[in-house]
C-alpha cells in the first residue's frame, strides 16, 4: 500500500501521495522538503509527474531495490566522503574510524538482540546469534570484529584504554538514537533497517554498478600499513558480503508490507551518511583541522 516516505502515513494511492506530499512541500515542512530533494529532485513537479516518480522509485523486488539504494546512496557517481577517504587512509582517519564504531557496534549487537526477541523465526534467531558472536563475543581462534577494531586503533599508536575512553561525538550519538527509535518497529524492517548497512564492505557491489569498494584493495597487499588494519579490514571485507545477502533474503521472505520496510531502510541509510561523517569530523579534530 502507498505510504508517504516522509511522514508514513498509509493512503489509498501513489496520486494520493503526491498531493499530500506537494501539499506538505508548500507549508514548508522540513521532513517532506528534505525527502523529496534528497532522494527524487530539488524542482517542484506537478502532481501526476510526482506520482509517477514516487511509483517508480518504490517499485522493484525488495532485495534488489535495497542494494541498488544502497549504491546509489554511498557508490554512485558521487561516492560518499568517507568511502573517498578510505581510498588511500591516512592515520586519523583509521583512528576517526576505530573511535566512533566502537560505538556503533555497541548498539549494533543491542539492536540484533531485539531482533532476536521479537521473532518466533529459529532461522532468523540463529542468524542473528550468529551475526553477534562474529561482531562482539568473537571465538577462541577467530577474534569479533569489535576486538580486531581495537586492535587496529593500538596499531596506529593509541592505547586501548584511551579510545574505549573516547566518547562518541554528537553526529554518532544522533546516529545510534535514531536507529535505537527504528528498533521499536517491526522485527522485519529493523532487519533491513541494520543488515542492509553490511552492504558497505560487500565487494560484489561492482556488479551491480557501484563506481568504488569501500576501501582500496591494495591496502591489504601493501607495507604501508600494520597487520592490524589489514586484519579488520579483511574481516569485513570477507565476512559482510555474505551477512548482507543472507540477511536480505531473510528479509524478503517475511516482509509483509515492503513499501514501509522500504521507508525504514532509507531512513537507515540517511542515518548511515551522517554517522560516517561524524568518523571524517573525528580525523579532522585528531588532525587539528578543526578544533
Amino acid at each position: 500500500m502507498p505510504i508517504c516516505p516522509a511522514c508514513e502515513i498509509k493512503l489509498e494511492s501513489w496520486g494520493s501521495v503526491s498531493s499530500h506530499m506537494i501539499q506538505q512541500a508548500s507549508r514548508s515542512d522540513p521532513g517532506h522538503v528534505m525527502w523529496l530533494n534528497r532522494n527524487l529532485s530539488l524542482r517542484e513537479m506537478p502532481q501526476e509527474e510526482l506520482a509517477k516518480r514516487l511509483e517508480t522509485f518504490f517499485s522493484g523486488e525488495l532485495r534488489s531495490w535495497i542494494i541498488s539504494r544502497f549504491i546509489e546512496k554511498f557508490y554512485g557517481d558521487k561516492p560518499h566522503p568517507f568511502m573517498i577517504a578510505m581510498q588511500n587512509p591516512i592515520r586519523e582517519v583509521l583512528l576517526g574510524y576505530v573511535l566512533e564504531h566502537q560505538h556503533f557496534l555497541v548498539n549494533w549487537v543491542r539492536v540484533l538482540s531485539k531482533i532476536v526477541y521479537e521473532t518466533d523465526q529459529v532461522d532468523v534467531i540463529r542468524f542473528e546469534l550468529e551475526n553477534i558472536t562474529t561482531e562482539f563475543v568473537g571465538t577462541e581462534s577467530s577474534p569479533s570484529h569489535y576486538e580486531l577494531l581495537l586492535r587496529m586503533g593500538e596499531s596506529m599508536g593509541m592505547k586501548r584504554e584511551e579510545i574505549l575512553s573516547t566518547p562518541p561525538l554528537k553526529g554518532t550519538v544522533e546516529a545510534i538514537n535514531t536507529w535505537r527509535k527504528l528498533s521499536q518497529r517491526n522485527w522485519v524492517e529493523v532487519m533491513a533497517a541494520m543488515h542492509s548497512l553490511e552492504l558497505v564492505a560487500d565487494k560484489n557491489l561492482r556488479r551491480y554498478g557501484a563506481k568504488i569498494h569501500y576501501f582500496n584493495e591494495k591496502i591489504l597487499d601493501s607495507n604501508d600499513f600494520p597487520e592490524a588494519v589489514k586484519n579488520f579490514l579483511m574481516e569485513g571485507y570477507e565476512a559482510d558480503q555474505y551477512h548482507a545477502e543472507e540477511a536480505l533474503d531473510l528479509v524478503e521472505r517475511y516482509a509483509v508490507d515492503q513499501e514501509r520496510v522500504k521507508v525504514t531502510v532509507l531512513k537507515s541509510f540517511d542515518t548511515f551518511s551522517k554517522y560516517l561523517l561524524s568518523r571524517l569530523e573525528r580525523a579532522l579534530l585528531l588532525s587539528g583541522v578543526i578544533a
